[in-house]
């Protein structure tokens, strides 16, 4: 038995094998290495983006950039968008460079470097820059739209309309047939600007920008019915439309109803009280009303607001004639063609209030000039007639008289104009002076009422055309510069996390030196 026990401890005995289990066959993994996500945060940035709450938004910022070493593109790209909105536009520019070198195939960091450019003045690089992009994105018609803008800038009109007649066909949108229209403003073309009006009215009937553009065209051109109605048409939509009131007002103060115009006008005062055309337009109803004091007071606070106004400045020289009051006249009449210098009738003014002021070899002069610039006024040479005779040439003022005639039958051949009882009498009075008969061409004076003048001797200021901020240069002004504030559908605040878009550039109302120029601005979201 001791034996046995010795034997079993001794031996090795075979065991029975199990199959291992598929559990224990497979290796151990290893923890993998963790790596920072470089958009973990980029829902924060856009919320705080959409919010407008920068700082908080720029705090963001900085911590993502820091965990991921600079290479997080959204943060980058939000970055640049809230230098812009402050006014930094090259730190702006610099980033967005840096988004096109992150991600080279995508065409809105493209869009946003040529934006920046465009700010920055720089055109010719946008348009290289928006050319690269169209590489990338064929069928976007912000860069057709942009680059449109781009080509105006540089006066480059054909080519503009090129480009936003292609972004019409990719897509229709208001603002992109208000850039067109204002092409054809510049070019002084007001037939093809109301024909692409009335096609973005139809587009969008319900835009009180448009209908007010396309009323005050129609005003420039003395339609009165349709400017009335696109004008009502605004204000049924929007009735605080100040432009329209404005418009509405105008064409009030132009048919002699002052006191209605001034009830609109106290409308429009609320609502813009530092307009300079307002303040202009009150005046002059001042004006028609004989309140002479009032005029002068409104308009010389519309000359404070837009001291580089020509208009206004030749209602101050036409007011202050009007009281007699002729070295301020003398005053303002140069200053208006300082910055109007082809305009007969500024030196016709001015002529008067020289002849008033006792200088007749100058007033001369002025007269000269004015007949040289103004081909189809009979006014001027009525006025020098009636000033060379009271200096005895005689001869001098026939000469001016068979002129005024001649310009007359040429108006009354070419039009169905009626003429302004005051100067009818006063031609009158002038031809029986110079013994050649008091019947003139005119056979019933009746009074004008698309251009009220009146004639002068030396003793009595010449009150000129109606009041040019009341009608046409408002038109004018207005109309060049209206501008679309709505953003393109699709350009607002995204429900999903994407960059936020780049919005079109459009223009923005401005101070003109001349009221058939127009300048576009950019505006920003």
């Amino acid at each position: 038995m001791t034996k046995l026990r010795s034997f079993r401890r001794h031996c090795l005995l075979p065991r029975t094998q199990f199959p291992a289990s598929a559990e224990s066959q497979k290796p151990r993994l290893k923890k993998a290495q963790e790596f920072p996500i470089l958009e973990k945060q980029n829902w924060l940035i856009h919320l705080h983006y959409i919010r407008k709450d920068y700082e908080a938004c720029k705090a963001v910022i900085k911590e993502q950039l820091q965990e991921t070493q600079g290479l997080c593109e959204y943060a980058i790209y939000v970055q640049a968008l809230i230098f812009r909105l402050e006014g930094n536009i090259q730190e702006s520019l610099e980033l967005f460079q840096t988004c096109a070198v992150l991600s080279p195939q995508c065409a809105d960091n493209l869009k946003q470097v040529a934006r920046s450019l465009f700010l920055l003045g720089k055109h010719k690089a946008a348009i290289e820059v928006y050319n690269e992009a169209a590489k990338l994105n064929q069928t976007d018609w912000e860069i057709c739209h942009n680059l449109g803008v781009c080509y105006i800038y540089l006066k480059q009109f054909k080519k503009a309309q090129e480009q936003l007649h292609n972004a019409l066909h990719l897509n229709r949108h208001d603002l992109t047939y208000i850039m067109l229209g204002k092409i054809h403003l510049l070019e002084g073309d007001l037939d093809k600007a109301i024909e692409i009006y009335k096609k973005a009215v139809e587009f969008s009937p319900e835009n009180t920008e448009l209908l007010t553009t396309l009323g005050l065209l129609y005003l420039q051109l003395g339609i009165y019915q349709k400017a009335f109605e696109h004008l009502g048409n605004a204000l049924t939509y929007d009735p605080t439309n100040y432009k329209a009131i404005l418009a509405a007002g105008s064409m009030m103060q132009t048919h002699g109803d002052f006191d209605v115009a001034l009830t609109k006008y106290r409308v429009v005062a609320c609502a813009v009280p530092e307009s300079p055309p307002l303040w202009n337009n009150i005046g002059m109803c001042f004006f028609g009303k004989k309140k002479y004091v009032a005029a002068i007071s409104c308009l010389k606070r519309a000359n404070y607001l837009a001291p580089f106004d020509w208009k206004i400045l030749y209602n101050l020289g036409l007011v202050h004639l009007t009281m007699q009051q002729y070295a301020s006249a003398f005053h303002f009449l140069s200053a208006a063609i300082n910055f109007q210098p082809k305009m007969g009738e500024l030196y016709m003014l001015l002529a008067v209030a020289l002849t008033n002021l006792e200088d007749p070899e100058n007033a001369k002069r002025a007269y000269a000039e004015a007949i040289r610039l103004d081909k189809c006024n009979p006014l001027v040479n009525l006025n020098y007639a009636v000033l060379l005779y009271n200096q005895g040439e005689k001869q001098g003022a026939l000469a001016q008289y068979q002129e005024m005639e001649k310009k007359v039958h040429l108006l009354q051949d070419s039009s169905s104009l009626e003429f302004d009882a005051e100067m009818v009498d006063m031609a009158q009075k002038l031809g029986a002076a110079l013994q050649v008969g008091e019947a003139l061409v005119w056979t019933k004076p009746v009074k004008d009422t698309k251009s009220k003048h009146r004639t002068t001797s030396t003793s009595k200021a010449a009150s000129l055309q109606q009041p040019l901020g009341s009608n046409q240069a408002l038109g004018q002004a207005m109309s060049s510069a209206a501008a679309y504030g709505k953003l393109p559908s699709g350009a607002g605040g995204t429900s999903h996390l994407t960059k936020p878009p780049s919005l079109p550039l459009e223009p923005q109302p401005t101070v003109e030196a001349h009221p058939n120029e127009a300048s576009a601005q950019i505006r920003e979201k």
